[in-house]
Protein backbone atom coordinates (compact mmCIF):
# COMPACT_ATOMS: atom_id res chain seq x y z
CA UNK A 1 0.00 0.00 0.00
CA UNK A 2 1.33 3.61 -0.94
CA UNK A 3 1.05 6.04 1.54
CA UNK A 4 1.72 9.91 2.02
CA UNK A 5 3.53 11.65 3.80
CA UNK A 6 3.94 15.43 3.50
CA UNK A 7 7.95 17.19 4.87
CA UNK A 8 8.13 20.87 5.22
CA UNK A 9 11.43 22.22 3.95
CA UNK A 10 12.13 25.39 5.35
CA UNK A 11 13.24 28.65 3.19
CA UNK A 12 16.93 28.79 3.01
CA UNK A 13 19.56 31.34 0.77
CA UNK A 14 16.76 32.95 -0.66
CA UNK A 15 14.82 29.65 -1.46
CA UNK A 16 11.11 29.86 -0.56
CA UNK A 17 9.84 27.36 1.92
CA UNK A 18 7.61 24.35 0.09
CA UNK A 19 5.76 21.37 1.51
CA UNK A 20 6.57 18.00 0.18
CA UNK A 21 4.12 15.48 -1.15
CA UNK A 22 6.58 11.96 -0.65
CA UNK A 23 4.75 8.89 -1.74
CA UNK A 24 5.95 5.65 0.31
CA UNK A 25 5.74 2.29 0.05
CA UNK A 26 7.57 -0.90 0.77
CA UNK A 27 10.32 -2.13 4.04
CA UNK A 28 14.16 -2.13 4.15
CA UNK A 29 16.65 1.01 3.60
CA UNK A 30 15.71 3.75 1.95
CA UNK A 31 15.41 4.49 -1.88
CA UNK A 32 14.39 7.79 -3.16
CA UNK A 33 12.62 8.58 -6.77
CA UNK A 34 12.93 11.67 -8.55
CA UNK A 35 10.91 12.21 -11.78
CA UNK A 36 10.89 14.15 -14.70
CA UNK A 37 9.80 16.91 -16.37
CA UNK A 38 6.84 17.53 -16.16
CA UNK A 39 5.74 14.80 -14.42
CA UNK A 40 5.12 13.21 -10.57
CA UNK A 41 5.79 10.46 -8.78
CA UNK A 42 2.84 8.75 -10.98
CA UNK A 43 6.02 7.65 -13.21
CA UNK A 44 6.97 5.28 -10.61
CA UNK A 45 3.50 3.60 -9.77
CA UNK A 46 4.40 0.46 -12.06
CA UNK A 47 7.92 -0.20 -9.74
CA UNK A 48 6.39 0.81 -6.25
CA UNK A 49 3.68 -2.14 -7.26
CA UNK A 50 6.61 -4.55 -7.89
CA UNK A 51 9.48 -6.26 -6.35
CA UNK A 52 11.83 -3.39 -5.86
CA UNK A 53 9.11 -2.78 -3.12
CA UNK A 54 9.89 -5.88 -1.08
CA UNK A 55 13.97 -4.37 -1.07
CA UNK A 56 13.94 -1.22 -0.18
CA UNK A 57 11.12 1.86 1.09
CA UNK A 58 10.25 3.42 -1.95
CA UNK A 59 10.40 7.41 -1.68
CA UNK A 60 8.78 9.16 -4.37
CA UNK A 61 8.69 12.68 -4.66
CA UNK A 62 6.44 15.16 -5.91
CA UNK A 63 9.01 18.10 -6.43
CA UNK A 64 8.16 21.34 -5.38
CA UNK A 65 4.98 22.09 -8.03
CA UNK A 66 4.23 18.86 -9.24
CA UNK A 67 1.41 16.35 -8.32
CA UNK A 68 0.35 16.97 -5.06
CA UNK A 69 3.01 19.05 -3.72
CA UNK A 70 1.73 22.90 -4.17
CA UNK A 71 4.59 25.31 -6.14
CA UNK A 72 6.00 27.49 -3.40
CA UNK A 73 6.31 30.60 -6.37
CA UNK A 74 9.96 30.51 -7.02
CA UNK A 75 10.39 31.56 -10.25
CA UNK A 76 13.42 28.86 -11.04
CA UNK A 77 13.64 25.62 -9.93
CA UNK A 78 17.34 25.30 -9.77
CA UNK A 79 18.88 22.01 -9.86
CA UNK A 80 20.31 22.76 -6.53
CA UNK A 81 17.28 23.86 -5.10
CA UNK A 82 15.35 20.75 -6.06
CA UNK A 83 18.78 18.94 -4.94
CA UNK A 84 18.37 20.48 -1.19
CA UNK A 85 14.90 19.93 -1.17
CA UNK A 86 15.47 15.83 -1.90
CA UNK A 87 18.24 16.37 0.83
CA UNK A 88 15.84 17.35 3.51
CA UNK A 89 13.42 14.78 2.42
CA UNK A 90 16.38 12.11 2.81
CA UNK A 91 17.18 13.42 6.44
CA UNK A 92 13.93 13.26 7.47
CA UNK A 93 13.33 9.77 6.46
CA UNK A 94 16.99 8.09 7.32
CA UNK A 95 19.63 8.59 9.18
CA UNK A 96 21.27 6.46 6.89
CA UNK A 97 21.00 8.06 3.72
CA UNK A 98 19.26 6.52 0.44
CA UNK A 99 19.96 5.06 -2.77
CA UNK A 100 18.38 7.76 -5.38
CA UNK A 101 16.61 6.32 -8.71
CA UNK A 102 16.22 9.18 -11.01
CA UNK A 103 15.07 9.86 -14.98
CA UNK A 104 15.80 12.83 -16.58
CA UNK A 105 15.13 15.82 -14.74
CA UNK A 106 15.25 13.96 -12.03
CA UNK A 107 19.14 13.11 -12.98
CA UNK A 108 20.51 16.49 -13.14
CA UNK A 109 18.61 16.60 -9.62
CA UNK A 110 20.39 13.38 -8.53
CA UNK A 111 24.27 15.39 -9.85
CA UNK A 112 23.36 17.86 -7.32
CA UNK A 113 22.68 16.13 -4.65
CA UNK A 114 25.56 14.01 -5.71
CA UNK A 115 27.79 17.97 -5.69
CA UNK A 116 26.31 19.26 -2.38
CA UNK A 117 25.51 16.09 -0.05
CA UNK A 118 27.53 13.17 -1.81
CA UNK A 119 27.08 11.66 2.57
CA UNK A 120 23.53 11.08 1.51
CA UNK A 121 23.43 9.21 -1.23
CA UNK A 122 24.41 5.45 -0.75
CA UNK A 123 23.90 4.47 -4.67
CA UNK A 124 22.61 6.02 -8.00
CA UNK A 125 19.92 4.84 -10.89
CA UNK A 126 20.44 7.40 -13.84
CA UNK A 127 17.79 6.40 -16.70
CA UNK A 128 17.27 8.49 -19.88
CA UNK A 129 19.35 11.59 -18.52
CA UNK A 130 22.21 13.47 -19.69
CA UNK A 131 25.90 14.94 -18.04
CA UNK A 132 26.20 17.71 -20.65
CA UNK A 133 24.49 21.22 -19.87
CA UNK A 134 21.99 22.64 -22.73
CA UNK A 135 23.54 23.74 -25.78
CA UNK A 136 22.46 27.48 -27.23
CA UNK A 137 20.64 25.77 -29.40
CA UNK A 138 18.67 23.76 -26.75
CA UNK A 139 18.11 27.06 -24.08
CA UNK A 140 16.65 29.09 -26.76
CA UNK A 141 14.03 25.59 -27.05
CA UNK A 142 13.63 26.10 -23.72
CA UNK A 143 12.65 29.89 -24.51
CA UNK A 144 10.36 28.51 -27.20
CA UNK A 145 8.04 25.90 -24.82
CA UNK A 146 8.03 28.86 -22.21
CA UNK A 147 6.22 30.84 -24.55
CA UNK A 148 4.03 28.23 -25.33
CA UNK A 149 2.74 26.94 -21.86
CA UNK A 150 2.30 30.91 -21.59
CA UNK A 151 0.06 31.30 -24.66
CA UNK A 152 -1.36 27.85 -25.67
CA UNK A 153 -0.87 25.86 -22.31
CA UNK A 154 -0.11 22.74 -21.26
CA UNK A 155 -2.41 20.72 -23.92
CA UNK A 156 0.36 22.40 -26.53
CA UNK A 157 2.88 21.60 -24.13
CA UNK A 158 1.98 17.53 -23.75
CA UNK A 159 1.38 18.05 -28.11
CA UNK A 160 4.69 18.62 -28.52
CA UNK A 161 6.59 16.53 -25.97
CA UNK A 162 4.90 13.53 -25.93
CA UNK A 163 6.41 12.27 -29.43
CA UNK A 164 9.81 12.87 -27.53
CA UNK A 165 8.38 10.90 -24.72
CA UNK A 166 7.61 7.92 -25.86
CA UNK A 167 7.94 5.83 -28.98
CA UNK A 168 5.02 5.82 -32.12
CA UNK A 169 4.12 2.65 -31.00
CA UNK A 170 3.54 3.13 -27.06
CA UNK A 171 0.63 1.78 -25.70
CA UNK A 172 -2.51 4.29 -25.75
CA UNK A 173 -2.91 4.07 -22.42
CA UNK A 174 0.49 4.74 -21.53
CA UNK A 175 0.46 7.89 -24.12
CA UNK A 176 -2.69 9.13 -21.83
CA UNK A 177 -1.06 8.50 -18.24
CA UNK A 178 2.07 10.48 -19.25
CA UNK A 179 -0.55 13.09 -20.78
CA UNK A 180 -2.17 13.43 -17.54
CA UNK A 181 0.84 14.66 -15.45
CA UNK A 182 2.10 16.40 -18.30
CA UNK A 183 -1.27 18.25 -18.34
CA UNK A 184 -1.98 18.57 -14.41
CA UNK A 185 1.65 20.61 -13.86
CA UNK A 186 0.55 24.09 -13.50
CA UNK A 187 1.68 26.86 -16.12
CA UNK A 188 4.11 27.99 -13.17
CA UNK A 189 5.96 24.89 -12.41
CA UNK A 190 6.45 24.11 -15.99
CA UNK A 191 8.23 27.78 -16.90
CA UNK A 192 10.22 27.64 -12.92
CA UNK A 193 11.49 24.05 -14.46
CA UNK A 194 12.36 25.21 -17.70
CA UNK A 195 14.14 27.89 -16.72
CA UNK A 196 16.34 25.48 -13.79
CA UNK A 197 17.14 23.27 -16.97
CA UNK A 198 18.27 26.07 -18.73
CA UNK A 199 20.84 27.08 -16.17
CA UNK A 200 22.11 23.62 -15.27
CA UNK A 201 25.70 22.97 -14.89
CA UNK A 202 28.21 20.55 -17.29
CA UNK A 203 28.66 17.78 -15.09
CA UNK A 204 31.01 16.35 -16.54
CA UNK A 205 33.89 16.66 -14.34
CA UNK A 206 31.76 15.18 -11.72
CA UNK A 207 31.10 11.51 -13.25
CA UNK A 208 34.89 10.67 -12.50
CA UNK A 209 34.30 11.73 -8.55
CA UNK A 210 30.80 9.07 -7.82
CA UNK A 211 32.08 6.45 -5.67
CA UNK A 212 28.73 4.71 -4.77
CA UNK A 213 27.53 1.73 -7.01
CA UNK A 214 25.72 3.25 -9.99
CA UNK A 215 23.49 2.01 -13.12
CA UNK A 216 22.95 3.79 -16.05
CA UNK A 217 20.07 3.46 -17.96
CA UNK A 218 19.17 4.21 -21.82
CA UNK A 219 16.39 3.80 -24.36
CA UNK A 220 17.90 3.13 -27.72
CA UNK A 221 15.62 4.65 -28.99
CA UNK A 222 15.85 8.21 -26.95
CA UNK A 223 15.22 11.51 -28.90
CA UNK A 224 16.41 13.35 -25.91
CA UNK A 225 19.30 11.69 -24.27
CA UNK A 226 20.93 9.95 -26.81
CA UNK A 227 22.44 5.55 -26.74
CA UNK A 228 25.93 7.10 -27.20
CA UNK A 229 26.27 9.85 -24.89
CA UNK A 230 24.59 7.69 -22.10
CA UNK A 231 27.35 5.17 -22.79
CA UNK A 232 29.97 7.71 -22.56
CA UNK A 233 28.36 8.58 -19.43
CA UNK A 234 28.54 5.52 -18.09
CA UNK A 235 32.03 4.90 -18.62
CA UNK A 236 32.95 7.85 -17.07
CA UNK A 237 31.48 7.23 -13.88
CA UNK A 238 33.79 4.81 -12.06
CA UNK A 239 32.34 1.00 -11.87
CA UNK A 240 29.04 1.95 -13.36
CA UNK A 241 26.95 -0.84 -15.18
CA UNK A 242 25.01 0.36 -18.34
CA UNK A 243 21.43 -0.97 -19.67
CA UNK A 244 20.16 -0.21 -22.82
CA UNK A 245 16.42 -1.27 -23.22
CA UNK A 246 15.75 -1.58 -27.24
CA UNK A 247 13.45 0.18 -28.92
CA UNK A 248 12.33 2.12 -25.54
CA UNK A 249 12.43 5.98 -25.79
CA UNK A 250 12.29 8.40 -22.77
CA UNK A 251 10.69 7.19 -20.00
CA UNK A 252 12.17 3.50 -19.75
CA UNK A 253 10.92 3.10 -16.04
CA UNK A 254 7.59 3.33 -17.30
CA UNK A 255 8.12 1.68 -20.88
CA UNK A 256 9.40 -1.35 -19.66
CA UNK A 257 9.14 -1.56 -15.44
CA UNK A 258 10.16 -5.13 -15.24
CA UNK A 259 13.45 -5.07 -17.27
CA UNK A 260 14.00 -1.60 -15.25
CA UNK A 261 13.18 -3.82 -11.92
CA UNK A 262 15.14 -6.62 -13.16
CA UNK A 263 18.33 -4.15 -13.49
CA UNK A 264 17.69 -2.00 -10.40
CA UNK A 265 17.51 -4.95 -8.22
CA UNK A 266 21.35 -6.12 -7.98
CA UNK A 267 22.26 -2.66 -7.32
CA UNK A 268 19.70 -2.84 -4.08
CA UNK A 269 20.28 -6.30 -3.20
Amino acid sequence: MITTRWIDVPERDGARACTLAVHLCGQGPLAVLLHGYPLDHRMWLDLMHGPLAHRRTLAAIDLRGHGRSPGSGDPVHTMDLLADDTAAVIKTLSNAGAGVAALSMGGYVAFALWARHPHLVRSLVLANTRAIADSPEARAGRDAAIATVLTKGRTAIADAMLPRLLPPDADPLLAARVRTMVEDTPAETIVADLRGLQQRPDRGALLPTITVPTLVVAGTADPIAPLAESGAMARAIPGAHFLALPGTAHLAPMERPAEFAAAVGPLWA
